[in-house]
């Protein structure tokens, strides 16, 4: 496998799935295996406006950017972040087909509240850094909305963040060339997981994945 073709590079949004459970991440983005249950069906409706592909829109010195596609060469990640919110700033970065400087600002929708773990705001430090490497810019915070709060919380984009993102997609990358799988380590988290029928097999050998997701929206 070439690591340095963009096709083999790791999707973004796998960090989350990576650190709710390795052996969930390695299931969807190693064995390819996954179905949709219903927080990600929820989800989707969420997301449908920020996911419309690539549409700009102005707002007096701000300049809104939906579903931008990012990457990074450095830690051989791809994906696409929610909204890019350009503040006209001196201190910016010039913009193809738009006059003046400008300041990214990475913002990432939520479909619920803020997690117990750093998950999203891992996520959204990668996203900087892909912005940063694109633009040759520093961002030094981003958003992250959370739409059970309907509320925007502002996140610093720091040292300490930018570092467990390399560590963390170095340790992907590493199970990613073994195609290695984790074992299973159950836990309460296993309730929430869309893969529990391929996961837990035994367990879930007389639930059809439909009975499952009725069960979760009859909760």
């Amino acid at each position: 496998m070439g690591f340095n073709d963009e096709d083999d590079y790791l999707m973004l949004s796998g960090i989350q799935h990576f650190l709710f459970c390795r052996r969930q991440w390695a299931l969807i983005h190693i064995e390819q295996q996954w179905e949709e249950n219903v927080r990600t069906i929820e989800g989707q409706h969420l997301h449908k406006k920020a996911d419309q592909p690539f549409i700009r829109e102005k707002r007096g010195d701000k300049l809104i950017v939906r579903a931008m596609p990012v990457k990074s060469r450095q830690l051989r990640i791809t994906g696409v972040c929610d909204v890019v919110e350009f503040i006209r700033s001196s201190d910016g970065v010039e913009l193809a087909g738009t006059e003046g400087k400008f300041l990214p600002f990475p913002v990432e929708y939520k479909r619920g509240k803020p997690k117990n773990d750093d998950s999203d705001i891992l996520q959204l430090t990668a996203q900087a850094l892909c912005l940063e490497e694109m633009l040759l810019c520093e961002v030094g915070t981003g958003y992250l909305f959370y739409n059970e709060m309907k509320h925007r919380v502002e996140v610093p984009i720091t040292k300490e963040n930018r570092v467990k993102v390399e560590s963390i997609v170095s340790e992907m990358y590493d199970y990613f060339r073994r195609s290695y799988t984790p074992k299973v380590k159950t836990g309460t988290f296993c309730k929430s997981c869309s893969l529990q029928h391929l996961c837990l097999p035994n367990m879930m050998s007389k639930r059809s994945v439909k009975s499952y997701i009725e069960g979760k929206i009859a909760e």
